[in-house]
C-alpha cells in the first residue's frame, strides 16, 4: 500500500479542523474530548462515552452525525430491551401470493448508532452488539445482513454507581476502540451554556463533509507510515499491562489484548492526520494510550480496594515505559 503524501494529508487537515469546528460550537468546553471522537472516528472505531446524565453525550453524538452527513439512529436501551429490537426481525407477509417471513432491519441498520445509556439494558441485549461491532454484519435465524459502511457505534453510559445500570462485559468492552470520560463543565461553560442555549433546543449545524470525503479520509489514515520503532513501543506498552511484566503492572489481574495494540496504532495513525503529518510518532501512541486501554484492565481484588483506578495505572505505565526499547525504565515508587 502506497503511503500518504503530504498534500493529502494536508487536505485532509483542513476539512477536519472545520468538523472539529462544528463539534466545539455543539458541546461547549470539551475540546480535548472532542479531539479523542474524532480520533476514533478516523481509525473506524467504536466508541463508548461515560459520564453522568445531562452533559451533552447525546448531543455531541447527534452533532457528529449532522456535521458528517451520515445516517444515524438512535436507540434507548432500557431493562426491556430484547436483541431483536435492535437488529432486527422477520416478519411475516404475503410475498407474489405467498405467505413468507421477510427480514426487516433493525436501527443496527444505519451509519452512525446513538446507544444511549447502554449499560441500563441487559446483558443478553447487550451481547447482541458484538458481532456487528466486531463483523460489522449481524446473523438472524442463520442468515447473515452485511450493515451499511461506514458503521459506528458510539454508546453512551452512565457511572456503574448510579441505580439500575448493568456492567458491561469485558468481549464487549474489548470492541470499543476507546473509552471516554465526560466530565462536568466548568463555571465559565456553564455561563456560556446558560447564555446561548435554551432547555429542549438542540444546537443548529451544517455538514462540512460528504459521505464520499469521509470515506476518503478513512482510506488515508491506513496509508499512514508507523515507523518500526513506533510499532515496537506500541507492543512494549501494551505488554506491559500484563501482571509481572512491568512495576506499574501490580495491581493489574488482567492486561490488554492484541486488539488493544491494533488500536493504539490505528489511533495513532488517526492522530497524525489531524496533526497534518504523514508518519505517527511516539506522542501520538501516548496521547491516545489512556483511552485505548482503561476499558481494557482488569485490576485485582486489593488494587481496588487500595483505590486504584485503570487510570492511574495506565499513567503509571506511561512513566515507565520508555520510547526506545533500548533506554532504561523509569522507576517507579509504589504508594
Amino acid at each position: 500500500m502506497e503511503n500518504a503524501t503530504e498534500t493529502e494529508v494536508a487536505d485532509a487537515a483542513k476539512h477536519l479542523r472545520s468538523l472539529t469546528s462544528g463539534l466545539n460550537e455543539v458541546l461547549f468546553g470539551q475540546s480535548e474530548l472532542i479531539d479523542l471522537v474524532i480520533t476514533g472516528i478516523l481509525a473506524r472505531g467504536h466508541i463508548l462515552l461515560e459520564g453522568l446524565p445531562g452533559l451533552g453525550k447525546t448531543e455531541l453524538v447527534k452533532g457528529l452525525s449532522k456535521l458528517l452527513h451520515l445516517d444515524t439512529k438512535r436507540v434507548q436501551f432500557t431493562p426491556d430491551l430484547l436483541p431483536g429490537d435492535i437488529t432486527g426481525n422477520p416478519v411475516l407477509q404475503e410475498v407474489d401470493g405467498r405467505r413468507e417471513f421477510v427480514f426487516q432491519p433493525g436501527p443496527l441498520f444505519t451509519n452512525i448508532v446513538l446507544a444511549d445509556e447502554i449499560n441500563r439494558a441487559s446483558p443478553k441485549t447487550q451481547s447482541a452488539l458484538l458481532e456487528a461491532m466486531q463483523e460489522r454484519r449481524v446473523t438472524v435465524l442463520g442468515k447473515t445482513h452485511e450493515l451499511p459502511n461506514p458503521f459506528f457505534v458510539l454508546a453512551t453510559q452512565n457511572p456503574i454507581e448510579l441505580e439500575g445500570t448493568y456492567p458491561l462485559p469485558e468481549a464487549q468492552l474489548d470492541r470499543f476502540l476507546f473509552k471516554l470520560e465526560v466530565t462536568r463543565n466548568s463555571v465559565d461553560t456553564l455561563e456560556r451554556i446558560v447564555s446561548h442555549r435554551e432547555l429542549g433546543t438542540e444546537p443548529q449545524v451544517d455538514p462540512v463533509m460528504s459521505a464520499e470525503t469521509l470515506g476518503s479520509l478513512l482510506a488515508l489514515v491506513r496509508r499512514i507510515y508507523l515507523p518500526q520503532v513506533v510499532a515496537n513501543y506500541i507492543a512494549r506498552l501494551v505488554d506491559a499491562t500484563h501482571p509481572g511484566q512491568s512495576a506499574a503492572s501490580a495491581g493489574i489481574r488482567f492486561g490488554a489484548s492484541p486488539r488493544a495494540a491494533l488500536a493504539l496504532a490505528s489511533a495513532a495513525k488517526a492522530r497524525a492526520v489531524i496533526a497534518g503529518r504523514v508518519n505517527t510518532s511516539f506522542e501520538d501512541v501516548k496521547s491516545v494510550a489512556l483511552a485505548v486501554l482503561r476499558h481494557r484492565i482488569v485490576l485485582d481484588y486489593n488494587a481496588r480496594v487500595e483505590g486504584h483506578t485503570p487510570n492511574d495505572l495506565v499513567l503509571k505505565l506511561l512513566e515507565e515505559i520508555p520510547f526506545q526499547a533500548n533506554a532504561t525504565p523509569k522507576t517507579l515508587t509504589t504508594a
